[in-house]
């Protein structure tokens, strides 16, 4: 069954404001397939599959100049953008997985009343630091990885336009 929603129930939906999805529609990156009568915005379901895109996109990190410059050329499908940030999200919780290790083993350090030493610390600012480095440079290697796999859409499109 086809729904059509309004631009709050939208905006809703995305946990976005009806100023951002308005904005949106004002640079050309999302906007409704119809409006009423009264010149209410309408959203189809397409609509709605459209906006995930750009929000997993968004969530990659791209520009919003990067990401109307992806959704215009129709090279992703809704699963490449799936499938990228599905990897992007399994990177982030191995990071997060070896930075709870190490504060784990702080934890059980600290419960056994045993004296922390300044490489106790070190090692877990460390692996903060470490943890927040790589998520942003390994976040960039990835998305440019996909763009590879996927025809490097954006170097095709800078090159193409006027």
């Amino acid at each position: 069954m086809k729904r059509n929603w309004k631009v709050g129930g939208v905006a809703q939906i995305a946990g976005l404001t009806v100023r951002t999805l308005r904005y949106y529609d004002q640079i050309g990156l999302y906007s409704p397939s119809g409006h009423t009568d009264s010149g209410h915005r309408i959203y189809t379901d397409a609509d709605i599959a459209r906006l995930q895109q750009i929000l997993a996109l968004k969530e990659l990190g791209l520009s919003l100049e990067k990401i109307k410059s992806v959704m215009d050329g129709n090279q992703f499908s809704l699963l490449d953008i799936v499938t990228i940030q599905i990897a992007s999200l399994k990177e982030n919780i191995s990071r997060q997985q070896n930075l709870l290790q190490e504060l784990e083993h702080l934890a059980c350090l600290i419960q056994k009343n045993e004296t922390l030493s300044v490489q106790d610390f070190t090692t877990i600012l460390s692996a903060m630091r470490t943890s927040h480095h790589n998520y942003f440079a390994e976040r960039q290697a990835s998305w440019n990885s996909y763009l590879d796999q996927l025809g490097d859409y954006l170097g095709e499109s800078s090159e193409d336009a006027p």
